[in-house]
C-alpha cells in the first residue's frame, strides 16, 4: 500500500486481441492494490492469462453508487485502485464515471493508462471523415426516445459512432436508412481486432441488404459509423452580391435583403447583414 494519497488508474484493456494490452497497462495492473472490474470473471480471465493475481471487486451500473464511499476511503488511505471495463477504455459507454468524478473532486490523482477503444478503432478503418465526430453509445430502446434520437442524428453534420446489440442491428440499419436517407454512407465494424473481424462498407441501403443476406453481420460486438449529414446549400453568394445593389437603389435594406435572399437562396439573415453594410457604405439610412 502506498503512503499518503492513493491513486486511481483508468486502464484500457483489449477489445479482442490480447496483443493490444500495453506493457504500461500490465505494470499498472500488477501494482494495483485492488482491480475494479465490470465483470470480475472476465477480468479474472484476463489477469490469469497475463500471470497476474490481484484482488478483484465488481464495479458496474447497478452497484457503483453504493461502492463509492468505501472505495473513496481506500483511495484516501493511500491505496492504488485500477479501474477496467470488460473491453476497451472505461467510461466510454461503460461504468466508472461516478468514481472518477469523486476522485477528481477529492484531489486524488487519476491516471489514464491509454489503449484500445472500439470507437477509435472503428473510425480508423471506416474511411469516413474523422476531423469531427460524435459518439452516441447505444441508441435508446424505447420507441419514442429512439425515434427522437434518430431524427436528431439525421441532422448531425459530424461523423456518428454508435454501438448496437447484434439482435437489433438489422432493424437499426433499416431505421437509420429511413431517418438519414438510404444513400448515406456508413460502416459496420464487427468483432474488431478478433479472429472474425469484418468491416462492411456501403450506403445504409446496402448495409440493410448485407444484413438480410449475411447472418454473420448480426454476430459479436458491433460498432456503427455513419457519415454526417451533408452541409445545407448556401445558395448563390455571387447572385446575392449582384442583386443587392440593384434592389437597394429603390428599396430599404430589410425589403431588399428579403427579395435578394429569395432570388439567391442565401439565408435571409446573411443577406440582411450584407444589405446593411452596403447601405452604410453608400450613406443611406438603414431601414
Amino acid at each position: 500500500m502506498a503512503g499518503g494519497a492513493g491513486r486511481l488508474d483508468v486502464i484500457a484493456t483489449p477489445i479482442g486481441n490480447m496483443g493490444d494490452l500495453s506493457p504500461r497497462a500490465l505494470a499498472s495492473l500488477q501494482a494495483a492494490d485492488l482491480v475494479l472490474a465490470e465483470d470480475t470473471r472476465r477480468t479474472g480471465a484476463l489477469l490469469g492469462a497475463c500471470g497476474i493475481s490481484r484482488p478483484l471487486l465488481s464495479l458496474h451500473d447497478h452497484n457503483e453508487s453504493r461502492r463509492l464511499a468505501p472505495l473513496m476511503a481506500r483511495l484516501r488511505q493511500g491505496e492504488v485502485l485500477a479501474l477496467v471495463s470488460d473491453a476497451g477504455t472505461p467510461l466510454l459507454s461503460d461504468p466508472g464515471f461516478a468514481l472518477v468524478r469523486a476522485a477528481v473532486a477529492a484531489g486524488i490523482e487519476v491516471r489514464s493508462i491509454a489503449g484500445p477503444s472500439a470507437i477509435t478503432a472503428a473510425l480508423a478503418v471506416a474511411g469516413l471523415p474523422t476531423e469531427r465526430f460524435v459518439f452516441e453509445g447505444f441508441l435508446p430502446t424505447r420507441r419514442r426516445e429512439r425515434h427522437a434520437a434518430l431524427a436528431r442524428l439525421a441532422q448531425e453534420p459530424r461523423t456518428v459512432v454508435l454501438f448496437e446489440a447484434p439482435h437489433r442491428i438489422a432493424a437499426t440499419l433499416q431505421q437509420l436508412a429511413a431517418a438519414c436517407g438510404a444513400d448515406r454512407a456508413a460502416v459496420i465494424a464487427r468483432e474488431l481486432t478478433k479472429v472474425h473481424e469484418h468491416i462492411y462498407r456501403g450506403t445504409l441501403a446496402e448495409l440493410v441488404q448485407f444484413a438480410s443476406q449475411d447472418a454473420d453481420l448480426a454476430r459479436g460486438e458491433i460498432t456503427v459509423v455513419i457519415a454526417g449529414a451533408p452541409a445545407l446549400a448556401e445558395g448563390d453568394p455571387a447572385l446575392l452580391a449582384r442583386a443587392l445593389p440593384l434592389l437597394l437603389a429603390s428599396l430599404p435594406p430589410a425589403r431588399a435583403a428579403a427579395i435578394a435572399a429569395q432570388l439567391s437562396g442565401v439565408p435571409r439573415q446573411l443577406a440582411y447583414e450584407q444589405a446593411l453594410a452596403l447601405a452604410r457604405e453608400s450613406g443611406a439610412e438603414p431601414g
